[in-house]
């Protein structure tokens, strides 16, 4: 697969127009018809802009091997903009709800680090519990399970962003592992 052709399937996964895709770049909608038609080749500095709007590396990109796993979409927000209102517990509860207001069901998740054998050695060695903590004091976000009518959404909102991921797999199960995470379904919907 070409780069204009992974560029497309990229965009069009992500539910971009070329014109959304182009403002979001700085670049002109011309641009990204010129490069998807593998007509030209975006810069470096696009290709890491693209790369990182899509959550792909740029190998992946270039490479006419690999197969996208899934789209990654992150947006700035402010959370001071968002209140508490119904059902939400937070600011983080509202700012899901409003992203995804077609959801027909949010779960907040708990998110821990998976840890290797030799960490499990060391944190049991130690302080049990204690690697957890710390993990968890590094990444202060919530995390959130989006079911839409045809796909589920791993949703990351931190104070200056949203970070959302279709999952190729169902999280079907009280929990779930992805990527080196450990993720657990809370008792309450939003």
């Amino acid at each position: 697969m070409s780069i204009g052709e992974k560029l497309k399937e990229s965009r069009k996964k992500a539910g971009l127009s070329q014109e959304q895709l182009a403002e979001k770049l700085c670049v002109s909608r011309q641009a990204i018809t010129k490069w998807e038609s593998d007509r030209g080749m975006p810069d470096i500095g696009n290709l890491q802009s693209i790369s990182k709007l899509f959550g792909v590396s740029i190998d992946y990109m270039l490479d006419d091997g690999e197969t996208l796993l899934n789209t990654v979409i992150k947006e700035s927000i402010n959370i001071d903009d968002y209140g508490k209102p119904g059902k939400c517990r937070s600011r983080y509860d509202a700012i899901v709800r409003s992203k995804y207001p077609k959801a027909t069901i949010i779960y907040p998740l708990i998110r821990s680090r998976k840890l290797s054998l030799a960490e499990n050695i060391v944190d049991f060695i130690v302080q049990p519990g204690v690697l957890q903590v710390a993990d968890s004091l590094n990444d202060m976000s919530a995390y959130y399970l989006v079911e839409l009518e045809q796909k589920q959404l791993l949703v990351n909102v931190t104070k200056e962003f949203i970070e959302s991921r279709e999952l190729n797999c169902k999280f079907t199960e009280k929990k779930r592992v992805i990527g080196n995470n450990l993720f657990k379904k809370i008792s309450y919907t939003i």
